[in-house]
């Protein structure tokens, strides 16, 4: 089975010569095979096309897409935005007393699946001119759990409640105080109980553009807790939350689920190992198709994916499998220091920070640890000179670049405008193919900045910081947006950029795997959210992430087979002998 796919946000009909009809074997012949619609965008016979893949190879905005299927798929088509558009193929449902995980690349449909299973969304079955009837679409599920779910959710029996992806709008969409929204959904928690879980008791009389990415997070999980449903959907759940709220939230949806169905989608694989009970990995194409396997055991399904190959269809969907190191990198670094620091302190309203005396080595990679609101983003800004000290000195003679928390798409003209600047370096061989292929900038060079995804933006913005001629590079939080492929593409980009350049660098994130690829040692920051911070480090990855895990009170153990890192219950035997042992994390 053949597919076509063609990326609208990508086709820039008006800037090519459409090369996609001039190169096509079968046009030159006089076959009609490539049309052109009302917006000028081509459209591909399905029907017609051969699939020598010309078009795809000459379309220089990447914007044709055709893939060869499965032919067992042929039949399985969920939904279909369109001619030559994005087709799901195969769907998981929520199970009762379980949690069911949702794993795979951004633009291939998890979010779709989830409107779906939500009822916000009827599956088309992928006839998109003549969508079929809910009883249409139930004769065609007949026999499955997806027909029980669907049959119980259209009668009504089945009430859902959803948590959206993108915590970082609720502003634009919904004005008033946060205990006025909590108000009007307090069905199986009061507000105050609300507030008293999900560490909102301090925000409660703020308005929503007040609010931090974190604190808009723990608003949007706490009003969709709190209503009585059946069914709940959490996309995305732990994204701008630091290490200790990413567990206590996994906690709070652990016990939601014994009683109800839930489903998730994370890209945080230590949380979701911890989170799920099951997992649907979905492969596919960005934009053209996604495929939904059958659920496997949390354990299983996260080594599959790590390994990028499915034995049971014999598809491979990565190159090369995703390794992780056993032990910690080389504690001595021998290096000179490339920036000092000793006793710094900043005060910023009624928040202090205060931090111990380090420096950063040339050529090393510093990982920052630490809960949100102690003041790892104000030591960043203070290293990269957007902060003066009022305490303490930093001593340094070099040139910093900084890729800050929150990016702002209100840049002007395309991504290569933004990149142009540093044109000698984003063209360079090295460069391309250090940075610019593994971070997908192909792609989206000739996009509009300001119509960017968060992911998209993200990438954009390591690809920026790391085109700068600089001795060190600040990142504040790069993992954020990205989905689990993209995270370990950016980490290892970074990690080898500072490895092949002798370069320094410094990464505050909260991603535990993201900070075990990318990081030579660690900072540690604690302290009394938004009162008091304290930083300290660098240590090396040992005695870094003992420090950090100790305070949050997790271990880790390592998977038999690819050494990946893995959150122990409480109070297991594992977890009681690491933490007598002193070993939180390489056990």
């Amino acid at each position: 089975m053949r597919i076509a796919a063609v990326l609208q946000d990508r086709c820039q009909n008006r800037k090519c010569n459409k090369e996609c009809v001039k190169f096509c074997p079968l046009m030159r012949t006089g076959v009609e095979c490539i049309t052109f619609g009302d917006r000028g965008k081509p459209i591909i016979s399905e029907a017609l096309c051969h699939g020598c893949g010309i078009c795809v190879n000459k379309c220089q905005f990447d914007a044709v897409k055709i893939i060869g299927l499965a032919d067992e798929l042929k039949g399985e088509t969920v939904h279909q935005y369109g001619e030559n558009s994005f087709r799901l193929y195969r769907i998981a449902v929520p199970r009762k007393g379980a949690i069911t995980g949702i794993l795979g690349p951004n633009g291939i449909g998890k979010t779709t699946a989830i409107k779906i299973l939500s009822g916000m969304e009827t599956p088309n079955l992928g006839r998109f001119e003549d969508p079929p009837s809910r009883d249409e679409v139930l004769k065609r599920f007949a026999g499955t759990e997806t027909h029980d779910y669907l049959s119980a959710l259209y009668a009504g029996r089945t009430r859902v409640a959803m948590k959206p992806q993108y915590v970082d709008r609720l502003p634009q969409s919904v004005k008033g105080r946060v205990r006025d929204l909590l108000g009007n959904v307090q069905e199986r928690l009061t507000v105050g109980e609300a507030a008293e879980e999900f560490d909102l008791k301090g925000v409660l009389d703020r308005g929503l553009s007040e609010l931090s990415g974190g604190e808009l997070q723990r608003l949007a999980m706490a009003a969709t807790v709190m209503r009585d449903a059946d069914a709940y959907f959490f996309d995305e759940p732990t994204s701008y939350l630091d290490i200790y709220q990413r567990v206590k939230i996994a906690r709070i949806v652990k016990g939601l689920a014994e009683e109800k169905q839930v489903m998730v989608i994370e890209h945080d694989l230590a949380v979701l190992d911890y989170l799920a009970d099951s997992v649907s990995i979905v492969y596919g194409s960005e934009g053209a198709y996604g495929v939904f396997t059958a659920p496997r055991q949390v354990r299983t399904a996260i080594n599959v994916y790590l390994d990028g190959y499915l034995p049971e269809e014999n598809i491979r969907f990565r190159d090369r499998q995703i390794e992780f190191a056993s032990s910690p990198p080389r504690a001595e670094w021998n290096t000179p220091d490339l920036i000092e620091f000793d006793s710094v302190g900043k005060r910023l309203g009624d928040f202090k920070l205060e931090m111990g005396r380090g420096s950063v080595k040339m050529g090393e990679s510093v990982g920052v640890v630490g809960p949100n609101a102690t003041g790892k983003t104000t030591f960043v800004k203070i290293l990269a000179g957007a902060l003066e000290p009022d305490e303490g000195e930093v001593h340094k003679a070099l040139k910093v670049s900084y890729k800050p928390q929150y990016i702002s798409a209100d840049l002007e003209g395309t991504v290569r405008d933004a990149l142009y600047p540093n044109y000698d370096t984003v063209s360079s061989g090295f460069f391309e193919g250090e940075v610019m292929n593994p971070l997908g900038m192909k792609q989206l060079m000739d996009r509009e900045v300001r119509n960017l995804s968060g992911g998209e933006l993200q990438r954009v913005a390591i690809a920026m910081c790391l085109a700068a001629e600089a001795d060190m590079y600040l990142f504040d939080e790069p993992s954020a947006y990205l989905d689990s492929d993209q995270r370990m593409n950016a980490a290892r980009t970074i990690r080898r950029m500072m490895e092949k350049t002798g370069k320094s660098g410094m990464i505050v994130d909260h991603d535990i795997y993201f900070l075990d690829m990318v990081s030579d040692s660690m900072m540690v920051f604690g302290g009394e959210p938004g009162r008091r911070g304290r930083g300290d480090g660098p240590f090396d990855m040992r005695e870094g992430m003992n420090r950090f895990l100790s305070a949050v009170d997790i271990t880790f153990r390592r998977d038999a087979d690819t050494r990946r890192p893995r959150i122990n219950k409480p109070d297991s035997r594992l977890d009681r002998e690491q933490k007598a042992a002193g070993e939180y994390y390489y056990s």
